[in-house]
């Protein structure tokens, strides 16, 4: 027994050397980037002017304010500005400290994905996805902006990371912590809040399909009822605080109308089909002084009726906001919004690029979880984030924002396509090659594959 626990202990502590090294280059390339590329640069009008400004308020005192006004303002969930807060000085320039604050959380991320990974597909499972997520551009160019993507992702990984676990080892411990990081993501992201439903769902099947579809019982009901309930638990003082700040009922943030009406007029119908076009808001009566949560109801109110006028165009639409997604569609929309947001125009085209290679791995990685036997039921973790996102593409638009909460998952499912595609490559070899790797004395065999401590001369 105690042989066995050295070896693993060993190969423990070679995976997380190696695991220290990736995060590390990943960790440079980040701040390299954001020394030399981002700093100093000024923030434009866009979201990361109010996550900006809302953490200098909070810093002095004044919490969660509209814009420039003295209203009451929710316009996005309120951790990135919580998060962002001490990292804001009074009266300073605080939006390089910013950049900095944001840059450690995409780090941050490199080592939950590596972890996953890991967890999903064993240690050159986790390396890779690591490896994969530190020179992804669609991860590490939200790194340096003033934005909630990058917690965001952060927090999606850490969810998958505990459902894994869930998926291993039920508990109710499991549970709960996996509806607390559900409810910090929706209030990072407010979409993120249909993680706790999914991954409720998810654990109420594996329950059963572990137990049998006709046993379930009590335990099966229990704890995915306390995914969804600690992760409202969580989401519940930010909520209670807005039904006493506003006319209207929010919950989580009042930017629902804005984000309907700018995806739901003549522009994102007929000439940048399935996109956001800002031009799309429309004022309404009195907007200067409409508390957050009537300017919000009006504008949800135009854009429902824009749509219940063009029930023809709906199908074209969502067929474009899909395509979008899928960058497949209307690229030089995504890559102008891209850099409408700050990001640099060459590293958007480069994610595209990435995109397209990543999603047709990550297609393989799906179909070989599924024929993993005991470990078929961890794609189905891995698949609530990718149909979130789908859900609010087709709801809202097709952007690059949309799908960020998906990228880690895209990361993890690539890195086991990709192995996968070794393997079976190494599996087709020549079999005179295959005999001399496996009675090689450099090598020794694990299970079915041989594994060679060093390179043959």
């Amino acid at each position: 027994m105690s042989e066995r626990v050295n070896n693993h202990d060993g190969l423990s502590s070679t995976f997380h050397r190696r695991l220290a090294v990736i995060v590390a280059l990943g960790a440079a390339w980040r701040l390299l980037y954001l020394f030399v590329v981002k700093f100093d640069d000024n923030l434009r009008l866009n979201d990361s002017l109010y996550y900006s400004m809302q953490a200098g308020r909070n810093s002095e005192g004044d919490w969660f304010k509209y814009l420039l006004s003295d209203l009451p303002g929710a316009e996005h969930g309120p951790l990135t500005s919580l998060y962002l807060t001490p990292w804001s000085l009074p009266g300073g320039d605080n939006v390089p400290w910013q950049r900095f604050a944001v840059t450690l959380l995409g780090i941050a991320t490199l080592v939950v994905i590596g972890l996953v990974g890991r967890r999903l597909g064993g240690p050159r499972a986790g390396l890779l996805a690591a490896a994969i997520a530190g020179v992804y551009p669609n991860l590490w160019i939200n790194d340096s902006l003033v934005m909630s993507e990058s917690l965001a992702c952060l927090i999606v990984a850490g969810t998958l990371l505990v459902a894994l676990r869930f998926d291993e080892r039920p508990s109710v411990a499991g549970t709960a912590v996996l509806g607390l990081l559900c409810g910090l993501g929706a209030l990072t992201r407010s979409e993120i809040a249909l993680f706790a439903v999914g991954f409720a769902g998810v654990a109420w099947w594996r329950l059963g399909w572990e137990h049998g579809p006709l046993t379930g019982g009590a335990r099966r009901l229990l704890l995915p009822s306390v995914i969804v309930a600690t992760s409202l638990a969580t989401m519940a003082p930010w909520m209670l605080y807005n039904l006493g700040q506003f006319e209207n009922p929010v919950l989580l943030s009042t930017n629902d109308g804005t984000t309907l009406l700018g995806a739901n007029c003549d522009s994102t119908y007929y000439d940048d089909i399935g996109g956001w076009d800002i031009r799309c808001l429309e004022p309404v009566s009195n907007e200067v002084v409409l508390d957050a949560s009537e300017r919000s109801r009006q504008r949800r109110q135009i854009a429902l009726e824009y749509i219940g006028d063009h029930p023809e165009r709906v199908p074209v639409v969502v067929i474009a906001r899909v395509g979008r997604l899928l960058d497949v569609y209307g690229l030089s929309s995504l890559v102008a919004l891209d850099t409408g947001e700050e990001k640099a125009e060459w590293a958007v085209w480069a994610g595209v690029v990435c995109w397209w290679l990543l999603a047709a791995a990550a297609m393989v990685g799906w179909r070989r979880l599924g024929a993993t036997g005991e470990a078929a039921s961890a794609r189905w973790w891995l698949t609530v984030p990718l149909a979130t996102v789908l859900l609010i593409t087709v709801l809202f638009y097709g952007a690059h924002r949309i799908r960020a909460p998906a990228e880690p998952a895209v990361v993890l499912l690539a890195a086991v396509g990709i192995l996968s595609v070794l393997e079976r490559g190494r599996a087709s070899a020549p079999s005179e090659l295959r005999q001399q790797l496996t009675h090689s004395p450099s090598c020794r065999r694990s299970s079915a594959t041989p594994t060679c401590s060093s390179t043959p001369s």
